[in-house]
């Protein structure tokens, strides 16, 4: 399946949630789900009227969260099939693996405005894991990691306004706004993942 290169916008309003797929343009009274809660296509005003099927359920979850993360189905079901064979439960374990790729672990540090832009700053060689340069966003980080901004870097216009700045990570992360460094000190927890996930569902439609 090819990657999806359309308006990212309406990706946010197919799934009736905000994937946070252009930054701050999400939080403002721009943001295209705000202004237009339905369904992109001419039909999209009926389909809110519609009561979803298990499977139409199912599937919409798995899309949401596959699009959230900016990953193609392939991608998506290697995710689902690490998870099956390690300890736990398997939807908790998939959202801590898609947690940790490294383009999303740029993006809860602040480094970027959104996944999408993480992916191209990790791409790109600015970003460093425990002093070496990393260009797979794909790449698993691990408790004691430490990620940031590459020295020669720091002084490009898109990470010179954020040195200093106030950073907010979630728990398992350690942030410093001053060096643009970031060190995992914990593998992230359910309820670390802000997105509005009903994960059993994902792994439900796949164990049909």
């Amino acid at each position: 399946m090819a990657k999806y290169t359309g308006a990212s916008c309406k990706l946010c309003r197919r799934e009736g949630c905000k994937l946070f797929l252009k930054g701050d343009r999400c939080v403002t009274g721009k943001c295209a789900l705000d202004r237009r809660p339905t369904v992109p296509g001419q039909h999209g005003e009926e389909s809110l009227r519609k009561k979803p099927t298990g499977y139409g359920m199912q599937l919409r979850e798995k899309q949401k969260v596959k699009r959230a993360y900016g990953l193609l189905e392939t991608q998506f079901k290697k995710y689902y099939l690490e998870a099956k064979r390690q300890k736990g439960a398997t939807g908790e374990v998939m959202l801590s693996l898609l947690e940790r790729r490294l383009d999303n672990v740029v993006y809860r540090l602040g480094f970027g405005v959104s996944r999408t832009q993480c992916r191209q700053i990790v791409n790109h060689r600015h970003i460093t894991v425990n002093g070496k340069i990393v260009n797979l966003p794909s790449y698993q980080v691990k408790v004691g990691d430490v990620i940031a901004v590459k020295q020669s870097s720091l002084d490009s216009p898109l990470f010179k306004e954020l040195k200093g700045s106030k950073i907010i990570a979630p728990k398992w992360l350690e942030v410093d706004s001053n060096t643009l460094t970031g060190k995992v000190i914990a593998n992230p927890a359910r309820d670390d993942i802000d997105l509005n996930i009903s994960e059993h569902l994902i792994i439900e439609l796949y164990s049909r």
